[in-house]
């Protein structure tokens, strides 16, 4: 990753900025959501693989930093909430294109889709994950 970072400080204009926006592994929760309620049924599992990357991603930005190619200007971490109009939507999604970095119980499983069947009509499930936005400033 750090080769492609020097590649963009190559092809950024002088006053350019590289966004790193990106998910951070933390156990993401997942809920049922109503109208005027939020139930959490459980939290993913992080793999040592989504771990791993994110420490990657960590070290390859600080790397390109300390290097003096790019300069933190600022940074936010804030929630991405995805949703789902059923539990079985969500779990083939987590199962789908998530394997490889989370995992879901099937103790969670089990308690989504039971709370599922208690919550009323307007409901969604949902997981809330958690994003980084970092900009950075190109150096000269």
């Amino acid at each position: 990753m750090v080769h492609a970072l020097e590649e963009i400080h190559r092809v950024l204009t002088p006053s350019g900025a590289l966004l790193d926006l990106r998910p951070l592994a933390d156990c993401w929760p997942v809920e049922i959501v109503e109208r005027d309620h939020i139930f959490e049924t459980g939290r993913l599992t992080d793999l040592p693989l989504g771990l791993s990357d994110d420490q990657a991603a960590n070290l390859s930005v600080e790397t390109a930093s300390r290097t003096g190619l790019y300069s933190r200007e600022k940074e936010f971490i804030f929630s991405l909430n995805i949703y789902w109009d059923d539990p079985d939507e969500m779990i083939v999604y987590v199962s789908e294109k998530w394997a490889d970095y989370l995992f879901m119980d099937d103790e969670i499983q089990k308690k989504t889709q039971d709370a599922w069947e208690r919550s009323g009509i307007d409901r969604k499930v949902r997981i809330k994950l958690k994003m980084l936005l970092t900009r950075w400033n190109k150096q000269a």
